[in-house]
């Protein structure tokens, strides 16, 4: 009883692995592979899944991953799969399988094992294991060559497409077996597979080729393409990598320089080490060798205590950028009297630019620095004074330097003074009055000592005629209207004098008007609107009430300033030194 037990768990258990194990066999033997038990610590196994061919001495890849997997990827370059992944290799003839180290061919990089190239001694089984919780899987290689294969016009495996145009990727690998029944192609671009997209409609798949129209720079990399077929029972697939690389065209045009340009001069201190940096723009050649060099009054910087550094930055299609850096380890008298020439040249031309080095001033900045708050506290300084004597410069200049105003403009009177005429009843006697204003003081500082001519309706007009006529009369025979201002003013009959002298005045442009504020007033509703908006917009001198106001007062200042221009002076050397004389002593007053 327990035997018939024995046999039948013996029956249900080993008997089909012992079938699965004969079939699988007799595959390989079939196929001309030699299949050898092979025990792993950690490993459990998965039936082969998928057999390959290659061609020698060409690019070759395999992915450790599970077959789901390799429909849409067929490699993962991180840095991650790479320590997870564990390679070994069954040579034929050999007894037991050695591990895949780095830096070597085949070599680890991600999840792939790269083969540059692939030879004829790689064929063999290659296992591998993916941590310690999957399965481990066996993949078979066969490496053929051309001739074994039976390759006819087998296109090269590195292609360079020109950016821009429309170009084809074929597939070398289906210029082999040709005597077998393919599938289509799959195609395969850094390690994903290529589809159609409506975002690339550039991008087609035609009769197992790639068209590119136009073709992109990011075009380029590294191709991998795959087809099936049957050799006897088995289904294996032949894989083949095209490197694709995308150029331009040639440049046109030498070297060009981004810095120096020309000759450029250089501060440098004697005794420190200096840098001298040369960056160049080279334009897009394939193959060809860029030179960048130092040399000193165009000579090359042998054995010279210059040591040179190249730096490449390649920018695509666009060409390189290169940085020559030549290293002074002590800058010397010798230094200072060279020409420190970059030189640059590549298929088209070559071209120089110079640097030169002049000694450093050390106390340069700080000269300049003093320099600049010099010259802006002296501007500050100017203006200043300016803004305070303003007045007596302006004054000093039409006395001396400015042509008189009044010759030939047909004018009898410099200024018609107009006034409110009061009761001696109505003047407070313990200040000057309107009246004293416009009769005794304006006439003692204007007439007698600045030569000015008034014209006071009561004393320089004849009585006869009618008010009115008078007024406008006198006002158009003069050349400025003084109006001094006061509540009495404003609001009394002379307020018709101030609307004639603007009248007048606009009329006549050579009439001006000088407005007086004697008094602090109000202006009434009953303004003409005329009036009104010359007390706005005319200038007005204040007068500060005192008995007596001397001529050296801002006041008297300001009204000669509105005054017209009579320059009592003849123009010449002697004003010209005299006007100088008192600007100084108005400076050092």
């Amino acid at each position: 009883m327990i035997l018939e037990e024995n046999i039948s768990e013996y029956q249900t258990k080993f008997i089909p692995k012992i079938m699965l194990s004969l079939c699988w066999i007799l595959a390989v033997f079939v196929s001309g592979a030699e299949v050898r038990e092979i025990n792993l610590p950690g490993c459990s196994y998965v039936d082969p899944q998928i057999w390959y061919h290659a061609i020698s001495d060409e690019d070759f890849v395999l992915q450790c991953a599970l077959p789901d997997r390799i429909d849409t990827h067929i490699y993962d370059n991180s840095v991650l799969k790479q320590h997870q992944v564990k390679w070994f290799w069954l040579e034929k003839d050999k007894e037991s399988p050695k591990a895949i180290k780095k830096n070597s061919n085949p070599a680890l990089q991600g999840n792939e094992l790269w083969f540059k190239p692939v030879r004829d001694s790689a064929s063999g089984m290659y296992i591998c294991m993916i941590g310690e919780k999957i399965q481990c899987l066996k993949i078979f290689l066969e490496v053929q060559t051309k001739k074994a294969a039976k390759c006819s016009g087998y296109d090269s495996n590195v292609l360079y497409l020109l950016a821009d145009n429309g170009n084809s990727i074929t597939c070398p690998g289906t210029k082999c077996y040709s005597h077998m029944k393919k599938s289509d192609v799959k195609w395969y671009k850094d390690g994903r597979q290529i589809k159609r997209r409506k975002t690339r409609l550039g991008l087609k798949l035609r009769h197992n080729e790639i068209y590119l129209n136009p073709t992109y720079g990011e075009d380029a990399g590294i191709y991998v393409c795959d087809y099936t077929f049957y050799d006897n029972t088995t289904e294996w697939t032949m894989r083949t990598a095209v490197t694709v690389e995308v150029i331009a065209k040639n440049t046109i045009h030498p070297p060009n320089f981004l810095y120096p340009k020309g000759v450029v001069i250089l501060e440098a201190e004697l005794g420190k080490p200096l840098e001298l940096e040369c960056h160049v723009q080279f334009g897009y050649e394939r193959g060809s060798p860029r030179r960048v060099t130092w040399k000193r009054n165009n000579k090359e910087s042998i054995n010279e205590n210059m040591n040179e550094e190249t730096r490449d930055y390649p920018k695509g299609l666009k060409g390189h950028t290169v940085l020559c850096v030549a290293k002074l380890e002590e800058v010397t008298e010798r230094d200072l009297r060279s020409n420190f020439t970059c030189f640059a040249e590549n298929l088209v031309g070559n071209a120089t630019s110079v640097i030169q080095l002049k000694r450093k001033q050390r106390g340069f900045l700080l000269y300049v620095l003093c320099s600049a708050v010099s010259i802006l506290f002296a501007f500050l300084l100017c203006t200043a004074f300016i803004y305070q004597h303003w007045i007596e410069i302006v004054l000093m200049y039409r006395s001396y330097l400015v042509q008189n105003e009044t010759t030939g403009d047909g004018k009898e009177f410099d200024a018609f003074v107009s006034y409110a005429k009061l009761d001696s009843s109505e003047s407070d006697s313990t200040l000057i009055s309107e009246e004293q204003f416009a009769l005794e003081l304006l006439p003692d500082i204007l007439e007698n000592k600045c030569g000015y001519k008034l014209c006071i309706l009561e004393r320089d007009i004849l009585p006869g005629g009618a008010y009115t006529d008078e007024v406008v009369t006198a006002i158009k025979r003069s050349r400025r209207a003084i109006i001094i201002l006061s509540p009495a003013y404003v609001s009394g009959p002379s307020i018709f004098e101030l609307q004639a002298a603007v009248n007048c005045a606009l009329e006549d442009k050579k009439i001006k008007l000088v407005l007086i504020k004697f008094q602090a007033f109000q202006e009434p509703d009953t303004l003409p609107l005329v009036v009104k908006k010359a007390l706005r917009i005319l200038p007005v001198i204040t007068w500060k009430s005192s008995i007596s106001a001397p001529p050296n007062k801002k006041f008297w200042k300001y009204m000669h300033y509105h005054m017209p221009v009579k320059t009592t002076k003849m123009l010449g050397n002697c004003s010209l030194k005299e006007f100088f004389h008192r600007l100084f002593s108005l400076v050092y007053r």
